[in-house]
Parts: C-alpha cells; structure tokens; sequence
C-alpha cells in the first residue's frame, strides 16, 4: 500500500494505473482514520496477522481469500471523485461477468448509509458490515468494499473483491466481547457473499486477475502495459 502512495504522488497526467495484488501473510487493514485500539494486536500478532494502515479511509478489512485492487487515476474538473469511484466500480463489474457469466447479476448499490448512526454499532469497526452507495453487491450482499482518497489532481481507489468467506473471521481480532463477535459475524454472513460461494467452485486469482483489468480497458476504452507480475496473482 506504500507503494500505491508513491504511485499517486508520482503520478503522470497521462497514466491510469491499475494494482492487483494478493497478501502473504494475511493482514487486517484500517481505514485511515480508524483507532488501533479496536484491533486485539496481540492476538493477530500470534496468529501471523500483519496490522497495516490504509491511506484511504473506510473500516477494518481482513485480506485473506481476496483480491485487493487500487486504482490510480487523475481527474479534472469534468470528472468528480464520486463519478470516477462509480466507474470504477463499473468496470470492476465488466472485469467480474467476464470471469463468469453468472454474475451477470451484479450490482452497484443504490443507497448511501447514514454513517453516523453505523458508527454508533458494535459492528462499525468492520468494512464489509455495511455497504456504502456505488459499492459492488450480487443479491444485495456486499462483494466488494472499496474506499478512495484524492492527492492533488489524482484519485487512489483501494478494494477488496471477497473470494472466500474468511473475511468472516475478522471479528476474532476486535477488541470486543465473544458474544457481540458471535452476533457481528452471523450479521456480516448475512449481509456479504464471495466469488466461491455465489459460484461454488475453487477461484483461479490469475484467470479473475486477467479478466478485471480486460474489464478495466473495455469500459475506459484504454490498453494496460501488463507488468510481468500480473501471472504470479
């Protein structure tokens, strides 16, 4: 994720950047605002769980069985942050039905939180616990929480494309008590899907790493330079 900065402060004008990566070992990321005190340090540390801080805001995720995208994209007057994070998210959906059909169902939320009665919730702590106006659902169960910050004349867009359900297991790493963490995890079942469930087979990272950024270049109309990284996803 430093590298991503460095990539939005180093930015060209005339360059689209799009990042797809994997994280080993698994890591809990916080929003850029978010306290560490709500995260059980010493219990991920023993569990080989990395801590980082995101520079985008947004809440707690637990990268484990997904992919993490960032996006470094310059904008002008003609483009708003709230439209670019729209398409983005748009063509992270195009990239998504290219892997498989059945996701044609695919949806960007319609409806924006009232985030400061969600932040008032036990579960608040954890991103994929509500989903925000944009984000990316398949039968209005969040698969994709995405959070986005601007420098200068340039938007960074970070997400995370569920794979898996271990994203579930956050709640064991919150400074909560064990029955509030029994409760948020049946909410976040409840309210989120991945990749492996809707399809109900293993997820190949380099096949749905090729098709997103496919999806990418149709909706912008653009052509990536593939870095030779992209096949070890």
């Amino acid at each position: 994720m430093n590298f991503d900065i460095q990539l939005a402060e180093n930015y060209s004008p005339d360059e689209v950047v799009f990042r797809i990566y994997r994280w080993n070992p698994f890591c809990i990321s916080l929003g850029a605002n978010q306290r560490l005190e709500e995260i059980n340090l010493a219990k991920a540390s023993s569990e080989n769980i990395d801590i980082v801080k995101r520079p985008t805001g947004g809440r707690a995720i637990l990268h484990s069985e997904e992919l993490t995208y960032s996006v470094i994209y310059p904008i002008d007057y003609n483009l708003s942050a709230h439209d670019l994070y729209n398409q983005i998210n748009s063509a992270l959906k195009n990239g998504l039905i290219l892997f498989n059909n059945l996701l044609q169902q695919i949806e960007l939320e319609n409806n924006q939180p009232d985030f400061k009665s969600f932040y008032k919730q036990d579960k608040s702590p954890v991103c994929f616990a509500v989903s925000a106006k944009s984000e990316i659902n398949f039968q209005n169960r969040k698969l994709v929480g995405s959070a986005q910050r601007k420098f200068g004349k340039v938007i960074l867009q970070h997400g995370s494309i569920l794979c898996g359900n271990f994203h579930l297991n956050i709640v064991d790493y919150l400074n909560i008590t064990d029955e509030k963490k029994i409760s948020i995890k049946n909410e976040i079942a409840h309210s989120t899907i991945d990749l492996k469930s809707i399809l109900n087979e293993e997820i190949n990272y380099t096949e749905l790493a090729n098709c997103l950024v496919r999806g990418f270049e149709n909706y912008f109309n653009v052509s990536f330079e593939r870095t030779p990284e992209l096949s070890g996803v």
